[in-house]
């Protein structure tokens, strides 16, 4: 399969390209495409060989669920059952934008698109690329991060074209991801409603609009036999191929660590990358350092995560030692995705 990559200006959307796109979808095919959070891979969420076709291009689990992407609010009571008033209130809120939100589903949505569940996760981009696609497409497009399972998401289109080229149809071009994480999703199906993944809307600004909200502490191991309710929560994701450790504790502490740690790799022959911030990237002498920005602009940080992570697996380092980010604002966020990279590897000093 030749895979066709579609150049999209936001100035000025070719209703060609989107057509074309949405044609794909709408016969069966794959279609991968930008969103302000990461690149989705897109398959008709209602039709269960589209979702068989996402699990097996990815080389996904089926068991592990697809988020169903909508572009018009109207469209969410066509595919669940209700809509709790604590979800009408986040939708006001926060939708479109990178909140995903899980309800019980009705029968026209496949369990092949839900992972078995009787629930089914959902989202509105705010991405204008994304929603005239999702239009285009029928209305309703199941989506994970476009990238082979286990790999880092992508965050521009070269990435996806590296994981994927010859086993999807189409890949729409919209540049860099803004926010460069996936989504945060909460769990409506329950009260009070259960954070599953952090993201960029906060627990802080969702309980600002709806109050308390509990956070998901488990970590689920590959070999639990539970089904997850939501992407990322059961399998290792986001993984450079170098083995990845987290090293916590105050800033001089983290970077005596590294600088240690980095010295005794090298002695061993291994070729060590460091994954630090501007404040402190002229702090360690030896191995590969890169940046994720500046520490006080944790957007900047969330932004690139995964393109670094995927920049080191361009490199022939054996071992990275990552500094640890803040538990505030989008540091959670920041903080999960980089402890599923490092298989919770941590080493605190």
């Amino acid at each position: 399969m030749e895979t066709q990559v579609r150049r999209l200006s936001y100035s000025q959307i070719d209703e060609t390209m989107i057509e074309e796109a949405g044609r794909i979808i709408r016969k069966g095919g794959l279609v991968a495409f930008p969103t302000e959070t990461v690149y989705g891979l897109g398959g008709d969420a209602l039709n269960p060989e589209s979702s068989k076709k996402i699990y097996a291009a990815k080389g996904r689990p089926s068991d592990n669920p697809l988020i169903v992407h909508i572009a018009d609010k109207r469209d969410l009571h066509r595919i669940v059952r209700e809509v709790p008033e604590k979800a009408k209130k986040l939708m006001e809120a926060f939708w479109p934008g990178p909140l995903t939100m899980i309800f019980y589903k009705n029968e026209l949505v496949p369990q092949a698109t839900t992972g078995g569940l009787d629930t089914v996760a959902v989202r509105m981009p705010s991405d204008r690329i994304a929603a005239a696609f999702i239009r285009a497409a029928g209305g309703f497009v199941a989506a994970p991060s476009a990238n082979v399972s286990g790999r880092p998401s992508t965050t521009t289109a070269a990435h996806v074209e590296e994981d994927l080229s010859g086993r999807i149809e189409m890949i729409l071009d919209g540049g860099q991801a803004v926010i460069g994480l996936e989504s945060t999703i909460v769990d409506m199906s329950v009260e009070p409603p259960v954070i599953l993944r952090p993201g960029a809307v906060t627990k802080e600004m969702m309980e600002a609009v709806i109050g308390p909200l509990e956070v998901d502490k488990a970590i689920i191991a590959p070999d639990s036999g539970v089904k997850p309710k939501a992407p990322g929560m059961k399998y290792r994701h986001y993984a450079p191929r170098a083995d990845l450790a987290v090293v916590e504790g105050s800033t001089e502490a983290v970077i005596a660590a590294i600088n240690q740690l980095a010295e005794e790799a090298e002695t061993e022959g291994k070729r060590v990358g460091i994954i630090a911030t501007d404040e402190t990237k002229d702090r360690y002498p030896k191995g590969l350092v890169l940046s994720l920005g500046a520490r006080k602009h944790e957007e900047e940080i969330a932004q690139h995560l995964f393109e670094v992570l995927r920049d080191f697996d361009e490199t022939d380092v054996d071992c990275i030692y990552s500094e640890a980010f803040d538990e505030a604002s989008i540091g959670p966020a920041i903080m999960n995705r980089l402890l599923k990279a490092a298989g919770h590897k941590v080493i605190r000093v």
